[in-house]
Order: structure tokens, then sequence, then C-alpha cells
């Protein structure tokens, strides 16, 4: 079965819990949005906007280094650092497109540009990692 090709318009609202889910705030969603469509065009396509939106993200706001915590952050190399925000943000951003948007493994491997099975990988130790830490969150939230 073919999928249907959403137009840009038609992925707003889907870029939009995108940019929610990876920056947590509705403030830096807008802006995120913003500026994947100032990227785009109307014509664009479903994979090349998620591309620019992936970009737009990474050259924006990176990701959250809180999962790597090193005593002498001064000695790590920026470039190991930059590369392991991209992971970080690869491997969210894989499990949204899959979980929120229905999108398929190889159709996620196109935005991410990584293999099919890299994208199986992410998406299997994302899933875990998401699925931990809503319930630390959630054990976090009944002791209060």
């Amino acid at each position: 079965m073919k999928r249907i090709q959403k137009t840009a318009l038609d992925l707003l609202d889907d870029l939009y819990s995108l940019a929610y889910w990876m920056t947590g705030s509705e403030e830096l969603s807008q802006e995120l949005v913003y500026s994947t469509y100032f990227s785009a065009h109307t014509g664009t396509e479903e994979n090349v906007l998620l591309k620019t939106f992936r970009e737009c993200y990474v050259d924006r706001f990176g990701q959250n280094t809180d999962f790597c915590t090193v005593e002498k952050p001064d000695r790590i190399h920026p470039q190991l650092v930059g590369s392991l925000m991209q992971w970080a943000a690869d491997i969210k951003l894989s499990v949204l497109l899959s979980e929120i948007s229905g999108m398929r493994h190889g159709q996620i491997s196109e935005i991410v540009g990584k293999p099919v099975e890299t994208v199986r990988l992410w998406l299997f130790w994302g899933r875990k990692l998401l699925s931990k830490t809503n319930l630390a969150d959630m054990g976090r939230l009944k002791a209060s």
C-alpha cells in the first residue's frame, strides 16, 4: 500500500507536535517550526521538510548533554560532544517520527540519513529509554 505524501501545510500540526516533544516548550516549538518553514516553500515534499526540521533543530537547539556526565568536561573534544548531541537528537527524532507521525523505518532512514538497521536499533533503544524515563517521572510524581 502506497503512503500518501503530505504537503508542507498538511505537516504543520505534526511538526508542531514534534517540535514540542523535542524542545518541551511552546515558545521554542513555535520558533523551531517557524525556522523550518522559513527554510522551505509550499511545494516542499514531506521527507525534505522533515530533513529541514531536523537540521533546524540541531543547528538551533542541539541536545542537552545531561545524558553524558563527565568529571572533566574541559577535556572532552568538542567534535565528540557535537557527535553525541547529534546522535541523541536523531534517536529522539526517530522515535517521535515513528510514534507521532507513524512513519516507517525506511522513511525515517531517509530523513536522518542512516541505514534502516541503524534506525531500527535507535527505535528499540529510544523506546526503552523513553519508557524508563516516563516510569521514573511517574514515580517522582507519586512521591510528591
